[in-house]
């Protein structure tokens, strides 16, 4: 008796397990848009990266303030959107240190930058 117990309770567990790991079919229209949803979170993704390598390869260079964008200036500690304007109005620099003699930054607002820009 319990031999055959034994029997019918494998045999049920077996199936239960069978069902629960078959996938079901997907239409072809679901396929396409899981398709679609991946594909833009990787191009989002790849994006997301290639700022990031951008980002690092320039961290280690000074900033040139003859061509640096707005958003470049922007970026530096203690630049406001209203000092990135004047420091474009004031193009071109010969050196940095034109940044406090032109009175566009103070000596400690340069202090804090110094290190992080140049003029070529």
């Amino acid at each position: 008796m319990n031999f055959i117990r034994f029997w019918q309770v494998s045999a049920i567990l077996f199936l239960a397990a069978f069902i629960g790991c078959t996938q079901q079919q997907q239409s072809p229209e679901a396929v396409r848009e899981r398709t679609a949803q991946v594909t833009a979170a990787a191009k989002s993704n790849a994006k997301a990266i290639a700022q990031g390598i951008r980002e690092g390869w320039n961290r280690n260079k000074p900033l040139d303030l003859n061509s640096a964008t707005k958003d470049d200036l922007v970026s530096l500690p203690g630049v406001t959107t209203a000092k990135a304007d004047r420091v474009i109005a004031g193009r071109p620099y010969k050196d940095p240190g034109e940044l406090v003699t032109r009175r566009i930054l103070s000596k400690a607002e340069y202090d804090k930058i110094s290190d992080r820009i140049a003029a070529k």
